[in-house]
């Protein structure tokens, strides 16, 4: 409690703070008696001394030494019973105490100071019981309403009711999940604040304030809220001052009931997520034997049989295939949870799905596509803003050129895959790329992919060696060059390179394919080749 509150007690009548007097709002833990001239090592934080001075009647330097020991600990205050052995607290003892704002007090000869000690560590110990026994009618208060399946939303709303302030509950990246403020205009400068990438840091032990930074300085306070797996934060509208220890006790038993709803909420989406991406892996392994076993499986997730579909596929740029099965799987689910969230806030339902290392999305397609294109690629956009921000990584897009019903998922998928391909092979990071249809695609998946596979390996002999120096480089350059129709120039500027550097990459793939390219035929067959590597299954280009 604070000193101020302490001194009203009828135990320090006659008291009087004869220096230091603007740390009155300190706070006391606990109070102490000095009965030996080397209490100096055994001083707290936040304690108020007592004493009768006995052992500075002669010595004023040791005195004024424990003034600034106990100023350099942080104790709540000094008290002396001055009139039986200093006659009056010294001089200098004032000047120093005001100086480091340490409150010195003048105690009356009566009550005793075993009284003083005994009757203010009572009191101390009323106010935190009275504190932990309010703090345990609100967990249970908090408690049964989880319990009778009011869930969180509720939850917040009584909190916001016993601290009179609005609060809204934050996910990991400080995204709202639930709750409200006051005034939708604080909830966008908050957004505002927070998009565009802007992160705030907040100490993961303590709860944090800060103001949002524009002319009406808005406080903002955010207590952590921790979880097996990360942390959450609820979001005070307003200053929540530390020794307010009422509200913070009020707060923390939101904290500790939150934290194990969120992780039973955790534990059910991973499950769910779990379900979600199988039946997206069967489904576009061809697993499902008909339409009516697609449609019923389809039902189970929100997919409708007869409703079109936008499909895009996000790959982070350069993901290491090296890293192991678990750092992988940890850092897909953790971008999984971003992008869900991300996702909910979109006009329309989207789904999100985990496939071959790559985070897939549909997007029903209720109105026509020229009409909702703006606005999905702006999407697309924000989440390549965010990923980067959160986890240092690029986040590329291929997305299928037209929408298709239920049953052609599997197509869209392969489209908006080839879009992602041709994307990379073009030197591109973090860049969105629309299918774009072509004729002889749509040819090709007419052919068997053992005749595709056979052509491909018979046109790309010379590269089946992937020891050859500068392998991916040489195949990067010829796609492009390929799909530029064969100018120089613009294949330069597609990858940053120098003309020269064109000239000499192509002429060491003359070399190794052994054959011109100057000649159309072989140009064209190179181009062929190329576009069957998009439509084959990974690595199956690879196999005789």
């Amino acid at each position: 409690m604070k000193l101020d509150d302490l001194l009203k007690l009828p135990v320090f009548d006659g008291t009087a703070i004869v220096a230091g007097a603007k740390g009155v709002n300190r706070e006391v833990y606990t109070v102490n008696m000095m009965d030996a001239p080397d209490i100096i090592p055994y001083l707290k934080r936040n304690e108020l001394l007592v004493t009768t001075a006995f052992h500075f009647k002669d010595d004023l330097p040791a005195l004024l030494e424990l003034i600034r020991q106990m100023s350099r600990q942080d104790c709540a205050a000094l008290g002396i019973k001055s009139k039986r052995f200093l006659g009056g607290i010294p001089e200098s003892a004032v000047r120093l105490a005001d100086e480091l704002g340490l409150p010195l007090m003048e105690l009356p000869v009566e009550p005793s100071l075993g009284d003083i000690v005994n009757k203010s560590l009572s009191h101390i110990l009323d106010v935190r019981t009275t504190e932990l026994h309010n703090a345990m009618k609100t967990h249970r208060q908090f408690t049964q309403q989880i319990m009778s399946g009011q869930g969180i939303p509720k939850l917040l709303d009584q909190l916001a009711s016993l601290l009179r302030l609005p609060v809204l509950l934050l996910g990991p990246y400080l995204q709202p999940i639930c709750g409200r403020f006051s005034a939708a205009s604080t909830a966008v400068r908050f957004e505002n604040m927070l998009s565009g990438g802007s992160r705030v840091h907040v100490a993961p032990s303590i709860f944090s304030a800060f103001s949002l930074l524009d002319e009406e300085r808005q406080t903002i306070t955010l207590f952590p809220v921790y979880t097996h797996r990360q942390l959450h934060y609820l979001c005070i509208e307003g200053f929540v001052l530390p020794t307010e220890r009422s509200s913070i006790l009020t707060v923390e038993q939101a904290t500790n009931v939150i934290a194990f709803e969120l992780m039973k909420d955790n534990a059910l989406k991973q499950n769910r997520r779990q379900i979600q991406n199988e039946f997206f892996a069967n489904f576009i392994g061809g697993s499902f034997s008909s339409s009516e076993e697609i449609a019923s499986r389809g039902r189970e997730f929100g997919l409708s049989s007869h409703q079109r579909y936008i499909c895009a596929v996000g790959k982070l740029d350069g993901t290491d295939k090296t890293t192991s099965f678990m750092q992988y799987k940890a850092e897909q689910d953790r971008i999984a949870e971003h992008l869900e969230a991300e996702l909910a806030h979109f006009r329309h339902p989207l789904l999100l799905f985990n496939h071959d290392r790559s985070y897939v999305i549909l997007m029903p397609l209720v109105q026509e596509w020229k009409e909702v294109e703006p606005s999905f690629v702006a999407l697309l956009e924000r989440l390549q803003i965010k990923i980067a921000a959160h986890y240092g990584a690029e986040l590329s897009f291929g997305v299928s050129g037209y929408a298709q019903p239920l049953a052609q998922i599997p197509v869209s998928y392969k489209e908006a895959n080839e879009a992602l391909y041709f994307g990379s092979m073009a030197g591109k990071t973090r860049f969105i790329e629309h299918y774009q249809p072509k004729e002889v695609p749509e040819i090709l998946r007419m052919i068997p992919h053992e005749h595709l596979r056979k052509f491909y390996t018979d046109t790309m002999q010379g590269f089946t060696d992937e020891t050859l120096k500068d392998h991916h480089m040489l195949l990067q350059t010829l796609s492009v060059y390929l799909e530029t129709h064969c100018q120089l120039a613009e294949t330069a500027k597609r990858l940053y390179i120098h003309r020269n550097t064109v000239i000499y990459r192509l002429e060491k793939c003359e070399e190794i394919i052994g054959r011109s390219l100057k000649d159309p035929e072989e140009t064209l067959r190179l181009r062929m080749a190329f576009r069957i590597k998009a439509l084959l299954p990974e690595n199956g280009m690879e196999k005789k």
